[in-house]
């Protein structure tokens, strides 16, 4: 795995992010750490930001106050002289080529096929020789027990096959940072384990560095370094899986583990 998968992976700092939208505050000082090799996965209610949270991340949507770090980066400005400064597109692109996303609702290109959606991103953006990021993108499908689609087109293949080509997509970028938007929320239960077999494969063997919004309480259990709970827009909890997902750790938590267990 190690030919395929980035070698480098980095830790993540969010320092007081605030963000709102028409003058509802989402995000309210939102504050925690995320240490490189490790699976972060955020947990709460609807609503509380989590989903949002991610995408400040990535900066696909602006922060209003705070700052997040990846590595030793301030995403989406630069600190000249004590001010900060917004990065130009052409920067903010460079840097989002070292997070991958993966989103619940797949973002594949419908008129590529399999092989092609992986090899996009490293042949146009990266600029990597052809050969090479096939071969890739070929060993990446059969990490995610795909091989054999690489000729299909993504209407041809299920939810949850649609959903592996997608994390196989994210890899082939190499990137040091995976943010995972809810990634088995879109997928029929019976398709579910299949995806989350792959991200436990990640954890395990790969240790990139992942922070995944979940509604899957048992995956959050298991595989999990960090366990972040949110609820209004702030983190109501922070740290090992077996602390926070205690259900004598607030009468909030304990609502919500039992609603997740029904």
């Amino acid at each position: 795995m190690s030919a395929i998968i980035a070698t480098t992976s980095t830790s993540v700092t969010v320092e007081d992010v605030r963000k709102s939208y028409h003058h509802h505050e989402v995000l309210k000082g939102v504050s925690f750490t995320v240490p490189a090799n490790t699976v972060t996965s955020i947990l709460g209610p609807s609503g509380s930001g989590k989903s949002t949270l991610l995408r400040c991340i990535n900066r696909l949507i602006p922060i209003d106050g705070g700052t997040i770090r990846v590595g030793d980066q301030l995403i989406g400005y630069e600190n000249r002289g004590g001010r900060y400064h917004e990065l130009s597109d052409r920067d903010l692109c460079r840097q989002r080529q070292r997070i991958g996303m993966v989103f619940q609702n797949f973002n594949l290109f419908p008129h590529m096929t399999v092989l092609a959606n992986l090899v996009e991103g490293p042949q146009v953006v990266q600029r990597r020789p052809r050969r090479e990021t096939e071969t890739e993108a070929r060993e990446l499908l059969a990490l995610v027990g795909l091989a054999e689609k690489a000729d299909q087109y993504p209407g041809q293949l299920s939810g949850g096959q649609q959903q592996r080509v997608a994390i196989a997509r994210a890899l082939a970028m190499k990137p040091e940072l995976i943010l995972f938007d809810e990634p088995t929320s879109a997928l029929d239960p019976e398709l579910v384990g299949e995806v989350l077999d792959v991200m436990r494969r990640l954890a395990d063997e790969a240790r990139t560095t992942m922070i995944v919004v979940t509604h899957e309480i048992g995956f959050a259990r298991e595989v999990s370094d960090q366990v972040v709970f949110m609820a209004d827009g702030v983190v109501e909890a922070a740290g090992a899986p077996t602390v926070v997902l205690d259900p004598d750790h607030s009468p909030r938590i304990r609502s919500f583990l039992a609603r997740g267990l029904h």
